[in-house]
């Protein structure tokens, strides 16, 4: 099947003030301000967070996305979502022995792992730009595009709020923060699986109750200026197997990490202590992971910006996981597969993509060298990922599997899978399929909450 394929530089020529910006100026320069003729594209031809409203070939027009539970869907609040189209057919596949014809579509993870493994797939099927948030998101995103400015060399954000804070960004930074401050819900519980799989296909299920409270999406505050430099509070508890249950930890994620590094405690039940955690951050091993990841590359990317520079590589039609339904309406027996995870029950859409390459600073260090990075334009949300060891050679490839909660809504994710090329192993993380449905609305949670002596409770019971 013919796809039309468009360069990157066509592609991102109209959303961007500056060009030129984009595609290699330091984030340390002052920002190029955004003109009013730009920030009122917002909503006309730029969707409300300065994605591109017009459709190409494959790519249809973004109408509203999916805003409210569908009228096909029997949803009852405390369900998993359900798929808005269960009858959608494939309507190519790409394997590794047609790969060359779709070259231009796969990202370098994809390839890779088509060069890799013969029984790797991806099943592509119509494009759905289900993505849509709150009209609050919206208006602020809006004000956000005149106002929001990079600060601390490109390490925070000062002066917006709420909504995305870049929709229509001047260089590779500010991309990189529309997916971290990106709308998640204001107050939000969770139960997930990660599952550390080996070459032959074993694996122990962790689980894992998380809860964040997203203090960029407070809706009472009016500017970053007054949440007191904190963006996420964030813990994790493990509770299974018996031997991780009780490990917990809390972080306290800054706005701006220039002033104020991030901070995180890890409570242990073999030592009944609660430790200052500074190894949660850049290349240390992400905890449940097994090695398979780093602390920085759950979600995608995290935290500071501070060890790479980063640019734009342009923007381009890309395969990308999207409305990853039947992800979430799998059981662990089925999706968990050997070598990979079960191609069949993975769709795969045609989306514009924002490409970010980061490069590892001289003076400083990270097990990867290089990452390159995918953002759904619609979303501002990673949706996959190469990364590079020392050697310039792909060592792990992400993909995120991205989903509308329509209920909400937002665009949200139901599993990250960390494939690990040298080792023949990956990890499946963010699983919630056969776990309690994600509670956006946990208005109970309350900042004081979020402190050493809370999760030493909370691990030792």
């Amino acid at each position: 099947m013919k796809v039309r394929k468009n360069s990157s530089a066509r592609n991102a020529a109209p959303v961007l003030v500056l060009l030129a910006a984009l595609t290699g100026a330091a984030a340390t320069a002052a920002n190029a301000a955004v003109p009013e003729a730009q920030v009122n594209r917002l909503g006309n031809d730029l969707t409300p967070i300065g994605a591109e409203r017009a459709g190409e070939g494959d790519i249809p027009e973004w109408t509203g996305g999916l805003s409210s539970v569908p009228s096909n869907v029997d949803y009852q609040p405390g369900e998993h979502l359900k798929d808005p189209f269960p009858s959608d057919p494939v309507r190519y596949t790409v394997t590794g022995a047609n790969a060359a014809e779709y070259a231009d579509i796969l990202t370098a993870g994809q390839r890779a792992m088509l060069d890799l493994y013969d029984t790797y797939k991806l099943n592509v099927y119509q494009t759905r730009r289900t993505c849509a948030y709150p009209e609050n998101v919206y208006q602020a995103t809006k004000r956000n595009a005149a106002v929001g400015e990079l600060v601390g060399g490109g390490n925070g954000v000062s002066k917006a709020i709420m909504g995305f804070p870049f929709p229509i960004p001047n260089n590779a930074y500010e991309i990189v923060w529309n997916h971290t401050l990106r709308y998640r819900s204001f107050k939000l519980t969770r139960q997930f699986a990660a599952a550390p799989m080996t070459p032959s296909g074993d694996y122990t299920l962790l689980k894992v109750q998380d809860e964040a409270i997203f203090w960029w999406s407070d809706p009472s505050k009016g500017s970053a200026e007054e949440l007191n430099n904190n963006s996420i509070f964030y813990i994790a508890n493990t509770i299974e197997p018996a031997r991780a249950a009780g490990n917990v930890i809390l972080v306290h994620e800054a706005i701006n990490a220039a002033e104020r590094p991030r901070q995180a405690w890890q409570y242990s039940p073999g030592t009944r202590r609660v430790r200052r955690a500074p190894n949660i951050a850049f290349d240390n091993p992400g905890v449940n992971t097994d090695g398979l990841s780093t602390a920085d590359s759950f979600d995608g990317y995290n935290g500071s910006l501070e060890r790479y520079d980063w640019t734009v590589k342009g923007k381009s039609p890309r395969l990308i996981a999207a409305n990853a339904y039947a992800t979430l309406n799998s059981s662990y027996e089925k999706f968990l597969t050997p070598r990979h995870v079960n191609q069949d029950r993975v769709r795969y859409e045609l989306h514009r993509v924002w490409e970010i390459e980061a490069n590892l600073r001289p003076e400083t260090r990270h097990v990867y060298a290089r990452r390159t990075l995918y953002l759904d334009e619609d979303s501002w949300q990673i949706t996959g990922s190469a990364l590079y060891d020392g050697r310039g050679e792909i060592w792990r490839v992400q993909e995120i599997q991205q989903a509308q909660a329509y209920q909400v809504p937002l665009c949200g994710y139901n599993a990250q899978i960390d494939y690990d090329l040298q080792a023949s192993r990956y990890l499946a993380a963010g699983l919630q399929n056969e776990e309690p449905p994600v509670n956006f609305f946990a208005d109970e949670l309350d900042g004081d909450r979020y402190t050493p002596s809370a999760i030493r409770r909370m691990g030792a019971r």
